[in-house]
């Protein structure tokens, strides 16, 4: 039973018998004593100087009826409680009550308390809803909540990868109460195959039947583990039933029996499995063992509890009665009693605070009313054998809670301490010297829905949260453990492809001289570059001939070096950049492929001054702008100021470019000023839709060599690949294919004026060469002076 403790009630000498029923509870008897032995204690020191405390004691027999009848008893003035309008200046005889030990008698008198504001501090009763300070605003506990041990719970078993469990329940305020906030907390994490309810009244007319049907349940279910929230009592029937049936499995066992030590002298205790739980946190008490072996009832006293209990439970005499105590000591951990020792602590520091004592006395006034005491002690922050206790806004204490496992020892269990949940961190951390055994039994235990996720993989749970598939984490997430929730991300710099157990540092990728592309680009390169030099030199040895003549023998030399410069820059595309090369390569094409343009424009501003023949005065004053090598030097220049700019307020640099998935990422030259870079290639469009719109105007002036088709042909090729380009440039932003795409852009225009300039230009000089040597001695040379018409499309011989 759960015992109601106040302030005044001898345990050691009561003027009357109170009478018990006949299941008499002795680790209940055992926290009486400490209780008693507490405030005998504190009277005996200087915590209270001047002060004396007092209990009474009642017994509630685990009846809310019966406990509402013992806080009327305690609060009795005058013989009866008294009904007031305004209960503030309330004061009854008796200042605090300890208690209950069960949370469904603690709600029953915690409301009628909480009308009066009076102190009321458990030591056991752990229900969340008493955490509500609305509805229970004079409520303490020196204990957690069972949030709390919800959370616990679910740690214990995510610990042990158990996910799917069995719950059995008590059909009472705790056992509800513990139930759901288990449910709650466990949701996504642990799943229940079966969920029991079980009579909370031992004397239920069912209970037997209730028993057997969670029984049955346990057998029928895969699940290995089964967390057991019931009274003692009902713990006991139930494991009778498995062991009749020989049904082992792993039990976990709530605050409400993990501790008692009666259970764990069963018969055949050891044929149930493995038994884990949590206690509240324990302590040893000072003195308390010697306590119990002296004590005896004061001379001329009478002990009701300890009568009672040798006639009801130890068959001894009358004479010794000793014979309890010694019971006591062999059949109760001590540490179970540790907790009344914090509650009557709590209370006479909260008592010392209002009474405003010192070492030698206390000024206060001993009359006070109910809630001015219970404000004192909300706020009590005191240290107790090494430990600092201090109730936190709902009135609970948060230290935590001790991890117990029922070893076997010959034919019964001892509890051990093998861990701690402390509600700071809110992990379940496993004592040192147990960690390697626990890891040995979880290698035998199994309680899961699913198969184990490998490393690479996660859980994708189905409509049973603990059942699931396994899939492969995405790109760039990883698991590098079984069973994992969710999939972890790689950390900045590295990366790991789909399915992947570890993450990796990226590749780089450019364009390497062994690479195909490369080779290509090489070998396009220099047969331009062949073509460039094989067509200065027939320009050179050719020279003297009309056509080279006509051909504008400067310009065209110019246009070869432009394009050779630009087929140089395409050689500085290949290997790693940078940021020398990624210059380079912006600035040696620009410079050479506008000098290229420029030499066409000049050629095509000669045209348009013989088309503007039908205009002398305009033809005279734009004749008076053509100067070949200066418009050439400064069509070139201007595009070098670009130049200067970009490298100057924006240059191009070498970046790793990375396109969002693989495990490469791509060294290329970024732009730097995508202004710059844009204006670069605008001016030589600007030039080449100038050269396009001269040669256009021009293109009927009957002129010898007329190559205003070979420069609009030619500006037409170069346009086309240039607006190709921008698109698929933007597009392969983020591989190493852009440095390709730019490059073959450049190739393509060079080729494209490559052989529409210098194709045919290169061909007559060498065919009239030819025919020349053919001819007899004394026959005049040909003369093509009047009578060659070049185009790129066709050409026409007139002999």
């Amino acid at each position: 039973s759960e015992f109601c403790c106040s302030t005044p009630a001898p345990g050691l000498g009561t003027k009357k018998s109170l009478s018990l029923f006949t299941s008499f509870d002795l680790t209940t008897f055992l926290q009486l004593l400490s209780a008693i032995h507490t405030i005998e204690e504190i009277n005996n020191s200087t915590l209270l100087p001047g002060i004396k405390l007092g209990y009474d004691v009642c017994d509630p027999c685990a009846s809310p009826t019966k406990a509402l009848h013992c806080v009327e008893h305690l609060l009795a003035v005058n013989g009866s409680l008294p009904a007031l309008v305004d209960y503030t200046d309330f004061r009854p005889p008796v200042k605090a009550i300890l208690g209950e030990r069960y949370s469904e008698l603690s709600i029953a008198i915690a409301k009628l308390l909480s009308l009066y504001l009076f102190p009321q501090i458990s030591c056991s009763s752990s229900s969340p809803v008493l955490s509500d300070k609305l509805r229970y605003p004079s409520f303490m506990r020196v204990i957690p909540s069972d949030v709390y041990q919800a959370q616990a719970l679910v740690k214990l078993m995510s610990h042990f990868s158990w996910n799917w469990v069995g719950v059995v329940y008590g059909d009472d305020d705790y056992g509800r109460a513990a139930y759901q906030s288990f449910m709650q907390e466990s949701e996504g994490k642990i799943c229940a195959d079966f969920e029991k309810v079980v009579p909370h009244y031992l004397d239920h007319v069912d209970v037997d039947k209730h028993i057997k049907d969670v029984a049955q349940s346990i057998r029928k279910s895969e699940a290995k583990v089964v967390l057991l929230i019931l009274k003692p009592q009902l713990v006991e029937k139930l494991f009778k039933e498995m062991i009749q049936t020989n049904t082992s499995r792993i039990w976990i066992a709530s605050d409400a029996w993990s501790m008692n030590r009666f259970l764990t002298k069963m018969k055949d205790i050891n044929k149930v499995g493995k038994i884990f739980g949590f206690s509240f946190s324990m302590g040893i008490t000072p003195g308390f063992e010697d306590y119990l072996k002296n004590l005896r009832p004061t001379p001329g006293a009478r002990n009701d509890f300890i009568e009672e209990y040798k006639q009801l439970r130890l068959n001894c005499s009358l004479s010794p009665s000793t014979c309890a105590v010694d019971d006591v000591l062999q059949a109760v951990d001590l540490r179970e009693a540790y907790r009344e020792r914090v509650a009557i602590h709590a209370f006479a520091h909260g008592l010392r605070a209002l009474l405003t004592c010192n070492e030698t006395a206390c000024s206060g006034d001993t009359n006070f009313p109910p809630w001015q005491l219970l404000e004192s002690m909300r706020s009590v922050n005191f240290t107790l054998d090494g430990n600092t206790y201090s109730f936190d806004e709902n009135g609970d204490f948060a230290d935590g809670y001790d991890l117990i496992m029922w070893k076997e020892k010959n034919d019964e269990r001892f509890i051990e301490i093998v861990g701690k949940f402390l509600l700071k961190n809110g992990d379940v951390e496993i004592l040192t010297d147990n960690h390697s055994h626990l890891c040995f039994i979880l290698q035998l235990l199994w309680s899961k829905c699913s198969e184990s996720c490998p490393p690479g993989s996660v859980k994708n749970q189905s409509k049973i949260p603990c059942c699931y598939n396994c899939v492969q984490c995405g790109e760039g997430n990883y698991t590098d453990g079984f069973d994992l929730p969710e999939c972890l991300r790689c950390p900045k710099g590295m990366w790991s492809n789909k399915g992947d157990s570890k993450c990796r540092k990226f590749e780089e990728k450019y364009l390497d001289w062994n690479d195909s592309y490369p080779i290509a680009l090489l070998a396009a390169t220099a047969i331009g570059l062949v073509l460039v030099l094989t067509s200065l030199i027939i320009f050179y040895v050719h020279r003297n001939t009309i056509v080279i003549k006509k051909a504008d023998n400067t310009m065209s030399c110019f246009m070869l070096l432009g394009l050779a410069v630009s087929f140089v820059s395409v050689i500085m595309f290949i290997s790693r950049p940078n940021e020398h090369l990624c210059r380079a390569q912006q600035a040696v094409y620009g410079l050479g492929f506008t000098l290229c343009v420029s030499c066409i424009l000049v050629k095509a501003y000669r045209t348009f001054l013989a088309f503007m023949a039908f205009d002398p005065d305009s033809q005279h004053k734009l004749k008076k702008l053509y100067k070949p090598l200066i418009n050439l030097g400064l069509l070139t220049g201007g595009q070098g100021i670009i130049l200067l700019f970009w490298l100057v307020f924006g240059s191009p640099h070498p970046d790793l470019k990375w396109p969002g998935t693989g495990m490469e990422k791509y060294v290329v030259c970024d732009e730097g000023s995508i202004v710059g870079f844009g204006v670069m290639h605008g001016y030589i469009a600007l030039l080449a839709f100038i050269c396009f719109f001269l040669a256009f105007k021009g293109r009927k002036v009957p002129h010898d060599f007329n190559e205003t088709g070979v420069i609009i042909f030619s500006m037409l090729i170069h346009l086309f690949v240039w607006l190709c380009f921008i698109p698929i440039y933007i597009e392969r932003n983020k591989t190493e294919q852009r440095h390709i795409v730019q490059a073959s852009a450049i190739l393509a225009s060079n080729y494209g004026i490559m052989f529409c300039h210098f194709g045919l230009s290169c061909l007559l000089p060498a065919t009239a060469f030819t025919i020349n040597k053919q001819i007899l001695p004394g026959q005049n040379k040909l003369d093509f002076s009047s009578h060659i018409h070049c185009k790129c499309t066709n050409t026409v011989l007139i002999v």
